[in-house]
């Protein structure tokens, strides 16, 4: 056969609409598009079976769109990334492509995989033509006047500002209908995508994880429901965890379900597309969406926080406590704060904590607990839904104060104020923590403070926020 195509090597951006290798792809000819599977791999890399359940369910949705494009989705099974470079050699003995188009993870073993790659396609005489779509800006493009990455999120948010006063990023269109490409695929041992995603979705059957729709249209729907009904509230809203005033977007953002610009481009889509902030709400929301953008540029510039090292180098040398015990019943739910339970609980249950809670039960754990970031860490990315490698260190390292711009050691959350302030009537611990139920509003946060003898069928708490918040900043003085 004398007809070669392009091929799309999709990887966390399964849409056909603003997707930058799909579309330049086309450009240049017919095109395969490809899908690599890595289980051991997931596996290695802590990703949960939530969101390996809704990554396979989205590519089932992304193979029937790829199709209305006269576009073949060829999904193949590498457990490991290290034998991806190999693979690629023996698929050019089998099907006649010219180059490999693919959008950039910016992982240190994303990059390895990536270099070895082209590498090995270099010797083919083929090429990896790498585009970035992640993030709104180029990596490597937001600098500091030394040219130097920024470390602190204020000066970073300035400088993105400064950009997106030029102009918004704009969205890459759906590329034209190919040709249907005559070929038999048969001799190609793929994966059988049913199969595997059926596996996955067994695994999670007490999760509900069906209530996750896929589909870009669906997060479109999502992203117009909050732009149109809640952005404007966003600001006053969101860290209320009974209360739908997030956009719940983070697992589409994830796996590139939407894009970032189709997010920036919705936020102000009434300004005409220019850069108007008219409200608290779009402000806040997008300051939200520039924190997911820097830790995305901190994941790239300092490799370190890939290889489960501190961003602070001196707080490698924190003393931190080994508490099996305490860590275990962080993980259940069982710690006796009634709203860090609560948080526990609706990870377990659902595969997604707010945001909030999150930073909540993050800072117990580091701060009250005294326990290693890197175990909740860890924990959090084999159960969360959204789970990313950026977001999810840079959170932690935030609330454990071994990050990048991170709270101070000395600032720690009283869960107890964060629950009344947050959750005053209880109506999120109620929800999670159903031992609580007959409790009033007043009561319900701290369960046992008035009455230690009260018969609940809960646990007292596990430590003593005073003593336990003293002996943390004790820890960090340390190393001073």
């Amino acid at each position: 056969m004398s007809n070669t195509y392009q091929l799309i090597w999709f990887r966390q951006d399964l849409r056909v609409r603003d997707q930058a290798a799909l579309w330049h792809a086309r450009q240049n000819g017919p095109c395969i598009a490809i899908c690599i599977l890595s289980p051991e791999q997931w596996q290695r890399h802590d990703d949960a079976d939530i969101k390996i359940d809704f990554y396979l369910r989205q590519l089932l949705e992304l193979k029937t769109e790829l199709s209305k494009l006269q576009i073949p989705l060829l999904i193949f099974t590498v457990p490991l990334w290290d034998d991806i470079a190999k693979f690629f050699v023996d698929l050019t003995e089998k099907l006649p492509f010219e180059n490999v188009y693919a959008n950039i993870e910016f992982g240190f073993n994303e990059l390895k995989r990536d270099n070895e790659v082209q590498q090995s396609l270099n010797r083919q005489k083929k090429e990896l033509i790498l585009f970035q779509d992640r993030t709104l800006f180029p990596v490597a493009s937001i600098r500091t006047q030394s040219n130097l990455p920024y470390q602190v999120f204020g000066a970073f948010k300035k400088s993105c500002y400064q950009r997106l006063e030029l102009g918004l990023p704009q969205c890459y269109p759906i590329p034209e209908t190919q040709a249907p490409i005559e070929f038999d695929f048969c001799q190609l041992h793929q994966t059988d995508l049913q199969h595997i995603q059926n596996h996955y979705a067994d695994k999670i059957k007490d999760k509900n994880a069906s209530e996750w729709r896929v589909g870009e249209k669906h997060a479109r729907n999502l992203l117009n429901q909050f732009v149109e009904k809640r952005i404007i509230q966003y600001n006053a809203l969101r860290d209320y965890p009974s209360v739908k005033g997030t956009s719940q977007l983070s697992a589409y953002l994830n796996i590139g379900i939407i894009s970032i610009r189709q997010c920036i481009q919705a936020a102000f889509r009434h300004q005409q597309g220019d850069f108007v902030i008219q409200s608290e709400g779009q402000q806040t929301w997008l300051n939200e969406l520039l924190w997911r953008e820097f830790y995305q540029h901190i994941l790239f510039d300092f490799p370190q926080v890939s290889k489960h090292l501190p961003f602070k180098a001196a707080t490698q040398n924190v003393q931190w406590r080994d508490d099996s015990e305490g860590f275990e019943k962080w993980k259940r739910g069982q710690t006796g704060i009634p709203i860090v339970d609560a948080g526990m609980r609706q990870l377990l249950s659902t595969g997604w904590m707010h945001n909030r809670v999150r930073m909540i039960c993050a800072m117990f754990l580091t701060k009250n607990l005294l326990i290693d970031w890197r175990k909740g860490e860890q924990w959090f990315m084999q159960n969360l839904i959204d789970g990313d490698l950026a977001a999810n260190n840079g959170g932690w390292q935030w609330c454990a104060s071994t990050g990048t711009d991170a709270a101070p050691y000395f600032r720690i959350f009283n869960p107890i104020s964060q629950s009344q302030k947050f959750d005053e009537n209880g109506v999120y611990i109620r929800r999670w923590v159903p031992e609580l139920t007959q409790l009033d509003a007043k009561r319900i946060h701290e369960p046992y403070a008035q009455n230690t003898a009260l018969k609940l069928d809960y646990p007292h708490p596990i430590v003593d926020l005073k003593t336990s918040r003293e002996r943390a900043i004790q820890a960090f003085q340390a190393l001073s």
